[in-house]
């Protein structure tokens, strides 16, 4: 893998040597998108004495992706306000944060080759109609326009979202956290979590391979791992780490054609632009879940199979370089935000299934609120744990992979 085409690391922040804070307001256990986003918002709003938990580097774990995207396009309310919120976010990063987060708003597009999917994709784009965003219906012949890759004849027709795209998370994560550093936020990489204390229903301290911090607030932020540091505090936080791999074909001398974020429902197959080549990946139904970050290739002939229906050029493409990243999936593929009604001082936001680039910005405003007891811009109740206890609804989300 060529890390310097990938930009997947993120400088340190802080030295490892740092000396840890014996106490804190509120403690965040990980250092992806979520951790720092709910850190910079914490010390924005004027929380003070925060700190960041990171076992390893900031960003190494599911947020070292190379590109992620950025989208409101979903079906479920709650999901289409959280990514029209970072969305929105976004927009306005480079100016916020004075960086350069790489992002290309080319739009998403969303292929349906069944009577259901169509219909299915039809009920989302009035629902997000509703709420703001710039999705429309496509046929065929206009989603071949838009994407020149495409076989017209594969499809019945699909959604396009122009307003969608992508960024780096990489460099999402450095700017949040540089900028909660600035604001007094002690950042602690390779800080692994070893138990919390929370005897009596209410958190007290949190032990780590580095000592110990008196706290009584936490913020669950750790993505796959989430699940054990859950059962530390009696909060059931049921998340599955599964391996997601992508590829980028060779760069070219000349640009290919740019063309949106471009998913097919029935196969799951994914494709846009990096640079002079093409970004590929495809959710392998048959990878077993676990913590497995190793690259491999045996999701391409995957790729190439749905490839050769749908768009034929991309077929059976070299691989320059390639990357494997874990999906932290729940029970129902949706997120997992809330206070804990049994353990004070228990909050969380992890369990993306692979939507945490995009919903991070929302979701640090979101947790801030929650933690002020404020009002925020949307109500959070659907997204608590709570529903994998039998308590309330699951969410049905169409438009994941």
């Amino acid at each position: 893998m060529e890390t310097d085409h990938l930009e997947n690391v993120v400088p340190l922040v802080e030295q490892p040597e740092t000396k840890l804070p014996s106490s804190a307001e509120i403690v965040i256990i990980g250092g992806g998108i979520m951790g720092t986003s709910i850190a910079f918002h914490l010390a924005e709003a004027g929380v003070r004495n925060v700190v960041l938990l990171e076992r390893n580097t900031l960003g190494s774990g599911s947020s070292a992706k190379p590109l992620g995207g950025v989208r409101a396009t979903f079906s479920d309310p709650g999901n289409i306000r959280l990514g029209q919120r970072s969305l929105e976010a976004y927009e306005r990063f480079d100016e916020t944060f004075r960086t350069d987060i790489g992002l290309r708003q080319v739009g998403y597009l969303f292929l349906c080759r069944d009577e259901s999917e169509m219909a299915s994709v039809e009920s989302s784009t009035r629902v997000q109609n509703g709420l703001g965003c710039s999705s429309h219906m496509v046929t065929p012949a206009e989603a071949r326009e838009i994407n020149p890759f495409l076989d017209p004849e594969a499809l019945l027709g699909g959604s396009f979202s122009p307003r969608d795209g992508f960024a780096q998370p990489s460099r999402v994560v450095k700017a949040y956290a540089e900028a909660a550093a600035q604001l007094g936020v002690s950042i602690c990489e390779h800080t692994e979590v070893l138990d919390i204390d929370a005897e009596g229903g209410a958190v007290r301290e949190v032990h780590t391979n580095r000592g110990s911090i008196t706290t009584n607030s936490v913020v669950l932020a750790a993505g796959a791992w989430s699940t054990r540091l859950g059962e530390m505090v009696g909060v059931y936080l049921p998340v599955e780490p599964v391996r997601r791999q992508i590829g980028f074909t060779r760069q070219q001398a000349r640009p290919l054609p740019t063309v949106p974020f471009t998913l097919d429902l029935s196969t799951t197959l994914y494709f846009h632009n990096y640079r002079n080549a093409m970004l590929l990946g495809i959710s392998n139904q048959d990878q077993e879940p676990g913590f497995d970050r190793e690259f491999s290739y045996r999701w391409k002939p995957s790729f190439d199979r749905a490839a050769e229906i749908i768009a034929p050029a991309l077929a059976n493409l070299p691989l320059e370089a390639g990357w494997a990243g874990l999906y932290e999936n729940t029970p129902d593929h949706n997120a997992m935000i809330g206070r804990s009604d049994d353990v004070q001082g228990v909050i969380y936001a992890t369990g993306f299934s692979g939507h945490g680039f995009l919903q991070g910005p929302a979701v640090g405003e979101l947790v801030c609120d929650l933690y002020l007891g404020r009002d925020s811009f949307m109500d959070a109740t659907s997204f608590s744990a709570i529903r994998f206890e039998g308590l309330q609804a699951r969410l049905a989300e169409v438009h994941i992979i």
